[in-house]
């Protein structure tokens, strides 16, 4: 029987145990999109996680959505991730970090340049985004054109690049949570009829491409993708979601691993496992049946065959050491939600261990 303190090894990327930590935007990184000695500590703080998936980092600067999220499209911004990548290896961790373009959820004032946030069609979100003047209203996105749907693809493959040279041991791909790639899968978000539109190879073609594209610069063995089907965060519909994904997982190259965050149901994850033929890593459904919050719980993943690996949120945000808890029994920090985002160490790198 496979435990979670196993070892496991997705490409080239050997964990020494099966605890992931998710990626999560924690918006502490400076304006300039540069990391921080401060995240160097939190994550660091993290290291005895099997791997650390980072938080979404933007691959040039119209992929930015949020406030103080980090880069890795300039010089100083993988200069300064360095930083946080030698502390992860110095305690003895894996990190790889998602690359994250937040397409049409933007807003012209988080750029420094007369950019509108781009999409696949000129629809524009429900809601608003946090910008340096206060909320304001998603605008109409810019529709791209073929020629910068081709340049978007190499500021993926750049920022791989990017950061295989800022020391990380990987790079995740983010299809997902209503983002870009996500955004030129669904239905509603999607009206284009040129070949990146339309029938379901059209909407899927942009992920496989950039997934392609990722894996030639840096190898497949250390690139992974992140998806969420049926999530209709950030305003999104996908439509037939069971099709959806089964035309999606099977054109996808081989990678270290596929990341699916369960959103809908155990079913529609069961059935990506069917599809998937390499490393799977399951963040489970936030439910009071499925939410590993004990050794019981996150076992029960793996025993059932569903998941290589099982990746945590918010237990890894208010637990660094979670795996010694699991381990142990816990007792386990609760999360402050109020510091999830933005701020200083308070709520960030102040969570006790065990033994203080």
């Amino acid at each position: 029987m496979t435990s979670l303190f196993d070892s496991v090894t997705f490409g080239k990327i050997t964990l020494d145990n099966r605890l992931v930590m998710a990626p999560m935007t924690r918006n502490r990184a400076k304006p300039c999109g540069g990391a921080t000695e401060l995240m160097a500590e939190y994550y660091a703080q993290r290291a005895s996680a099997g791997l650390i998936i980072t938080e979404g980092t933007q691959p040039s600067q119209v992929g930015q959505g949020f406030l103080n999220t980090p880069g890795l499209h300039h010089p100083e911004q993988v200069k300064s991730w360095r930083t946080v990548t030698d502390a992860v290896h110095a305690a003895g961790g894996r990190i790889v970090v998602q690359l994250m373009h937040s397409g049409r959820i933007g807003h012209p004032a988080l750029y420094d340049s007369a950019h509108q946030p781009v999409a696949p069609s000129a629809i524009a979100a429900a809601g608003q985004c946090f910008t340096p003047a206060g909320p304001q209203d998603y605008p109409v996105p810019h529709e791209l054109t073929a020629d910068e749907i081709a340049a978007t693809v190499r500021d993926f493959a750049d920022a791989a690049r990017n950061a295989v040279e800022a020391g990380f041991d990987g790079v995740q791909v983010h299809a997902g949570n209503g983002f870009l790639l996500h955004q030129f899968l669904a239905e509603n978000t999607n009206h284009r009829t040129d070949s990146y539109g339309g029938s379901l190879a059209g909407r899927i073609r942009l992920t496989v491409e950039v997934t392609e594209a990722v894996a030639a610069a840096i190898g497949n063995e250390r690139t992974s993708v992140r998806v969420s089907p049926g999530n209709t965060y950030n305003d999104i519909a996908e439509g037939d979601t069971q099709a959806l994904y089964a035309a999606l997982v099977p054109a996808l190259p081989e990678l270290a691993f596929l990341e699916v965050c369960e959103i809908v149901s155990r079913p529609v994850t069961r059935a990506v496992r069917d599809l998937w033929q390499g490393g799977l890593v399951v963040n489970p459904h936030a439910t009071a049946d499925s939410f590993p919050a004990s050794a019981e719980t996150a076992q029960q993943i793996l025993d059932e065959g569903l998941a290589d690996a099982v990746s945590l949120g918010a237990l890894f945000l208010a637990n660094p050491d979670l795996s010694a808890r699991i381990a142990s029994g816990g007792p386990f920090n609760a999360a402050d939600e109020s510091a999830f985002y933005g701020g200083d160490h308070c709520g960030y790198t102040d969570y006790p261990v065990l033994g203080r």
